[in-house]
């Protein structure tokens, strides 16, 4: 049982089975981050939603970064880890283009509570996120 666990948890990895679990624990933390402060930009400061849903998203898109590069992938593609967090941001970009038009739809046109919304977009985004930064970034 511990051979199984150090090798989910702790050991370096290529296999993708074991990527994609640890980042799905990555991709929690994160959503951690990203709803936590979406609830508390738009309840508490009162920012309008769709702006809180962009800034808690690129908060929760550094925490996925860092943990991603520490702990999820081995293999870099680039050198550079300026261009490298540039791609990981593109694709962060191209999923909060995602996130935005999910949460609104959903919060504006099925008239699901916004943070539902948020619920939703964010497990779509996790795979579109995962396999966009796999197969550019870290192959």
């Amino acid at each position: 049982m511990g051979t199984i666990i150090q090798k989910l948890f702790r050991d370096d990895t290529e296999k993708m089975f074991i990527q994609l679990f640890r980042y799905t624990f990555v991709g929690g933390a994160a959503f951690l981050v990203d709803i936590g402060s979406l609830y508390i930009l738009t309840s508490f400061v009162g920012i309008y939603y769709l702006i809180s849903a962009a800034i808690a998203f690129i908060l929760g898109l550094i925490v996925n970064y860092l943990l991603s590069i520490g702990w999820v992938f081995n293999n870099r593609t680039l050198d550079s880890a300026k261009l490298e967090f540039g791609v990981f941001a593109l694709i962060g970009v191209v999923g909060l283009g995602f996130n935005e038009v999910l949460i609104w739809f959903f919060t504006d046109y099925v008239h699901i509570f916004y943070l539902i919304s948020k619920m939703i977009a964010a497990v779509l985004i996790l795979f579109w996120n995962f396999f966009a930064r796999k197969f550019t970034l870290f192959k």
